[in-house]
């Protein structure tokens, strides 16, 4: 028994080894049929491991590219034809080199690589790598032309007014992006790698004259820590950068597809992370207001925007809170239905064989197996679910008399609601279920002490020595004017809303600078 739960504790708590990343790499030798052999044997003759061996004024050299992941036009006109057609006069391969990589070899984007480790990496990012016989370094050339999916619109999150432009996978293509909208020297794009497998390249992306010092070392130590063998998406890092021990269903990640919405972010000093190979970005910190603020709010008129995150909120309580206090009040006090509503639940609910919480929840778990359906689903069979779903929900488990009209249409009315509020939808979802319980089992006085429980953890919850729940708690007026309103634009400029000026925050009031 004691040796299962210790494989047990082995499986579910981290173990702090620090991979082959922390390991020391391996130099390159002046041997160039050295370093071939250790090209080879480390790729164990991968398919797509090109090494084409040429000779330069009388020195052996070699050109290591991967297949499928240069321009092989550019490859040709750029790297071979130059080296093949170019006269050399010095007789020292260490010169050959200098004069290859300083006259001949023209291309913008030249790196010296000293280390196999190095090297490796760069070949599979599409670099041209370039070895002579007697340098113990060798020379990666830019020539990349991988294929990856156009610029597009985003298809999370919607706008009625701004940009068509989504993030996409490769990572240089979305710090374009970024510059585009923030033509300033101040922003800065900082290379980081994670995954001692995988070599995952991620860049951070912040104002140097905005964000704050502190909160720019404190997600650098984390993500040094990151201790994964590999990184696939930018999910893998939201653990490793929420604080130790956090057990709230909300983060204070944030994430975003819209390069216009990280510019803004990055101007109120975040930082953003870009993740190579993922069509989003995290935002650190974030705060729970801004999970109800999106890009149309700042392009409408003053008016109409507020009435929309008014909306917004009123959509979120509803959706959380709607299912569980009707429950609530149908099992403990009907009285305080209306009369005629109240002889409808009633003889709906006494043609059903199950209780009022036995209700909710059964439509609750069949409608999010639909959603996952008709997520997972190909796009032609996302209809057949709708169709099946409005029948076997809808009219006739009804008419069977399983399920009650009115239960049915509370959740389906929250599930509409959800759906506002979109990057909610997995707390809510949680949410809505708990509340649902407890409000069959305790009533409406569960659910006023779920809901209180609810409320401590999100105002007790900080990232980064910024609180949550900021500008509400701590209360800040000045804040306010882009929670409770969205005040105009002329108001909106006169100051940014700094993270690092929120209440109760815990850094330093000074702007960041580099380290």
């Amino acid at each position: 028994m004691f040796d299962y739960f210790k494989r047990l504790w082995k499986a579910f708590v981290p173990s702090q080894h620090t991979g082959e990343a922390g390991e020391q790499s391996k130099l390159l030798t002046k041997s160039l049929l050295d370093n071939l052999v250790y090209f080879r044997q480390e790729f164990d003759g991968s398919a797509d491991l090109t090494i084409r061996e040429i000779e330069v004024a009388g020195t052996k050299a070699a050109i290591i590219t991967i297949e499928g992941m240069i321009n092989k036009q550019v490859f040709a006109t750029s790297v071979v034809n130059p080296i093949l057609q170019a006269e050399f006069w010095e007789t020292d391969p260490q010169e050959k080199y200098e004069y290859l990589r300083d006259s001949v070899l023209s291309t913008s984007e030249q790196v010296q690589v000293p280390t196999f480790e190095e090297a490796f990496k760069l070949a599979m990012s599409g670099f041209a790598v370039i070895a002579l016989d007697g340098v113990e370094v060798m020379l990666a050339i830019g020539v990349q032309g991988f294929s990856f999916r156009g610029v597009s619109e985003p298809t999370n999150e919607m706008m009625q007014r701004g940009s068509r432009e989504g993030l996409v996978e490769p990572l240089r293509i979305n710090m374009t992006l970024i510059r585009r909208r923030l033509k300033n020297p101040k922003l800065k794009f900082e290379m980081m790698s994670v995954g001692s497998v995988s070599k995952t390249d991620i860049c951070l992306c912040y104002l140097r004259d905005a964000v704050s010092s502190e909160i720019l070392k404190e997600i650098k130590e984390r993500l040094r820590k990151v201790d994964l063998e590999t990184v696939m998406s930018s999910g893998y890092l939201t653990s490793y950068l929420e604080e130790k021990g956090d057990l709230s269903l909300f983060s204070s990640i944030g994430n975003s597809e819209r390069p216009d919405t990280i510019c803004g972010k990055i101007a109120e000093g975040r930082v953003a992370i870009l993740v190579d190979g993922t069509p989003n970005a995290l935002i650190v910190p974030y705060l729970f207001v801004e999970y109800f603020q999106t890009m149309d709010d700042y392009s409408l008129r003053p008016y109409y925007a507020t009435f929309t995150r008014w909306l917004k909120y009123f959509a979120f309580f509803l959706a959380t809170l709607l299912p569980g206090l009707y429950v609530a009040v149908g099992t403990f006090n009907p009285e305080l239905f209306p009369g005629e509503l109240l002889n409808k639940i009633a003889t709906a609910i006494a043609s059903t064989p199950f209780s009022l919480m036995m209700e909710a929840l059964v439509i609750h778990f069949i409608y999010e197996i639909m959603r996952e359906a008709g997520l997972r689903l190909p796009k032609p069979l996302g209809h057949a679910v709708s169709i099946v779903g409005a029948l076997v929900i809808g009219d006739t488990a009804i008419n069977a008399g399983l399920i009650g009209a009115t239960t049915l249409m509370v959740v389906a009315l929250t599930a509409i609601c959800s759906y506002v509020i979109p990057n909610l939808y997995e707390p809510i979802a949680i949410l809505r279920l708990l509340f649902i319980v407890v409000g069959g089992v305790m009533g409406v006085w569960g659910i006023m002490l779920l809901f209180s429980a609810v409320l401590v953890n999100i105002c007790g919850k900080s990232n980064f020595g910024v609180p949550f729940s900021a500008p509400i708690s701590p209360f800040s007026m000045f804040g306010m004017r882009d929670v409770a309103v969205r005040a105009g634009w002329k108001t909106l400029s006169k100051k940014l809303n700094m993270v690092q000026n929120m209440p109760g925050s815990q850094i330093r009031q000074e702007k960041g600078r580099d380290e």
